[in-house]
């Protein structure tokens, strides 16, 4: 397993439990983070016995997205090309997220801040403790939500608020969060990892392709028609009926027993 400095990875019985590791920069991104990021991803992306993946952060803070004294992104005599790290590192890293064909839940512990909240956002299952809170600091200075915040703020919480939140930088409270839809829960601080933890477990012991399918038709629905949305769902469930998880599934409901999925 690879050694990494900046994120640390532990993966057992099904699970891979990925660490934002920069406590003392409230796991601010550098360049050699990101590298480490996509490197880990990768390593979860290749192993078939991973079936669901949960994302925290360590220390006070869940993530305040990108380090402004990384060399990526630090003003100096010349211009920096924000463009550049967004194509490069974070929006590569948002699509791996969001794409990944297993249950990716996040657990924030604390203050995620810019780029951080929105990778947050980018995971299928948030899970907050009291104490944390989402905060789009990008307008303090002069930029926009990267990292998909502006595509999916509007879509969790409305317009209204999406603008209202992006524009003024105030930051959102988890309880607030959830009341507004933007996450799914939020858990006393002490309760947050044992949580997020069984639910990860929970999700790994699971369908699997079916959970990746599911996942599939939720995040893509909206850019369909309501026809073309039914043919999705008829292609799927074509391809899910010749699955061993269905099969196990629908014997295990026959034969009143907890059904026990392989994933395949």
């Amino acid at each position: 397993m690879a050694k990494y400095k900046t994120i640390s990875l532990q993966i057992e019985d099904g699970t891979a439990i990925l660490t934002l590791n920069r406590p003392d920069r409230l796991n601010s991104f550098t360049v050699e983070m990101h590298e480490e990021m996509q490197s880990a991803l990768s390593q979860i992306e290749n192993d078939q016995n991973i079936r669901a993946l949960l994302l925290t952060g360590s220390g006070r803070g869940f993530c305040a997205g990108q380090d402004l004294n990384d060399r990526a992104v630090a003003p100096g005599s010349e211009p920096v090309d924000l463009g550049y790290s967004c194509e490069t590192y974070w929006n590569p890293m948002v699509r791996r997220l969001s794409e990944m064909p297993i249950p990716v839940i996040c657990a924030v512990n604390g203050v995620a801040a810019g780029a951080g909240a929105n990778l947050a956002l980018a995971c299928d299952i948030v899970i907050a403790a009291k104490s944390a809170k989402f905060i789009q600091s990008f307008a303090n200075i002069g930029l926009i939500p990267d990292s998909g915040g502006s595509w999916i703020l509007p879509r969790l919480v409305g317009q209204a608020r999406a603008m209202a939140i992006t524009l003024t930088g105030e930051p959102v409270s988890a309880e607030k969060a959830e009341n507004w839809g933007m996450i799914y829960r939020v858990v006393e601080n002490e309760k947050l990892l044992e949580e997020a933890t069984a639910l990860t477990k929970r999700l790994a012991g699971g369908p699997t392709k079916g959970l990746a399918e599911t996942k599939k038709r939720i995040r893509t629905s909206a850019l369909n028609t309501l026809q073309e949305e039914l043919d999705l769902e008829r292609d799927a469930m074509r391809m899910l009926g010749n699955s061993k998880d269905y099969a196990e599934g629908v014997s295990a409901f026959l034969e009143k027993r907890k059904p026990v999925f392989s994933g395949q």
